[in-house]
């Protein structure tokens, strides 16, 4: 692979240039993981890094390589956090001026996170794009090296130290599933797994919102995709990198995508199972499984990027709630019933005879039709799954209680 961008031999050197200033995180082994997938999971736990994610790893190596007169004026990044937190930490413990260009909406608590440690913030643009030209505009402004988040040979190869980590943590790995933004992770933990256990099965998991990989592979180079928002904003990436797409092509063996429910479920599950509080994009690699994307790797020994833990407080109920409706433990619907004395005390006995529990419950009586008598009632209840849900239904419909939504 001495073509690319990167190489082993550069992965190897940056391991030993960041050692000492980067958290060698465990890969355990998931009982409660591996029994809910069907496979044999180890999580590579790199979101216990002091700034909650894999890009210390890479922001390191970069600054480490910097020449004094850079280093002396500083550099500037651009990112939607977590890049832009690696900079700046690793800037303050290395002395090196960082400024950062986030997205707008960038959440609130990378933000306040980067100007804790010293960095100066500029919010500009809706997306990383936007936010990306701006830090070049700047950079050439004020002479400021730019420390790219993904498409840089440095970046690529700390990165790539994760998957060293990973091959002497778990010596027997058959599989390693990788989320995928820039791609920048990915290849740095292919190369490594290619030349040191060809036979690794490298797995690429994108968010449906953000599918640049993808799109890269079916037009044959780095292509722009229109994003939607994702609960994986970690990955919300509108073009693969020039630098990390030809590696990319060369060790990545399969490339799936996740919807949204599926992501939500999965930080629902890491937080009930490990225990695991991980942003959406660290979670991706447990989505793909819990949406049926890695039928093949059951009974299989495979590790999990559990890659960053900055997850917003501010959605972190909402995104619960997505989580526990998408598990059928949260489930609503609309019932009609008489609006006589009596006729909502049926509704609630029914519903309590089947162990569910009501969470809420409204009158709807400005839309429930001409018949006066009746009323509609929405309710939002909590149950233990989707059989459950079934029942439920099954049981208003046994006691002449009609749902209408």
């Amino acid at each position: 692979m001495d073509d690319l961008a990167v190489t082993l031999a550069d992965i190897v050197a940056a391991r030993e240039r960041i050692r000492g200033g980067i958290y060698e995180s465990p890969c355990v082994e998931s009982i409660p993981l591996s029994n809910l997938t069907g496979a044999r999971i180890w999580c590579k736990l790199d979101y216990l890094q002091r700034t909650g994610s894999f890009k210390e790893r890479g922001a390191r190596n970069a600054l480490l390589q910097l020449g004094d007169d850079a280093r002396r004026r500083g550099v500037i990044a651009a990112s939607a956090g977590n890049h832009a937190q690696g900079v700046a930490y690793h800037g303050s413990l290395l002395g090196v001026p960082v400024t950062v260009v986030m997205p707008r909406f960038a959440p609130l608590v990378k933000v306040t996170s980067c100007r804790q440690l010293g960095a100066e913030v500029i919010l500009h643009g809706e997306d990383l794009t936007e936010a990306r030209a701006k830090a070049t505009e700047i950079a050439a402004e004020r002479g400021l090296a730019f420390i790219h988040p993904y498409d840089d040979a440095h970046v690529v190869a700390g990165q790539g130290t994760m998957g060293l980590e990973i091959l002497e943590q778990t010596p027997d790995v058959e599989a390693i599933v990788v989320p995928v933004g820039g791609g920048g992770l990915v290849s740095g933990i292919g190369l490594v797994a290619k030349a040191r256990k060809p036979s690794v099965e490298i797995v690429g998991v994108e968010p449906e919102n953000a599918p640049s990989l993808a799109a890269a592979f079916a037009h044959h180079g780095p292509v722009q995709v229109a994003l939607s928002p994702t609960l994986a904003d970690g990955l919300a990436v509108a073009q693969t990198g020039a630098i990390t797409y030809p590696i990319a092509k060369r060790v990545v063996d399969r490339l799936v995508t996740v919807d949204e429910a599926s992501i939500a479920l999965a930080i629902l599950r890491l937080m009930e199972l490990e225990k695991s509080v991980v942003e959406g994009a660290g979670a991706a690699p447990l989505a793909a499984f819990l949406a049926a994307k890695l039928d093949h790797l059951k009974g299989r020994r495979v590790v999990l990027v559990l890659c960053g833990g900055n997850i917003d407080l501010t959605i972190l109920d909402r995104l619960i709630e997505t989580g526990l409706v998408t598990d059928g433990r949260l489930a609503r619907f609309t019932v009609s019933i008489s609006d006589r004395p009596g006729g909502l005390a049926r509704l609630t006995a029914v519903i309590a005879s089947t162990g569910a529990s009501i969470k809420e419950i409204v009158h709807d009586r400005a839309f429930s039709g001409p018949d006066l008598s009746a009323v509609r009632v929405v309710c939002v209840v909590e149950t233990t799954g989707h059989d459950h849900v079934r029942s439920l239904h099954a049981a208003l419909g046994d006691a002449g209680i009609r749902v209408v939504g």
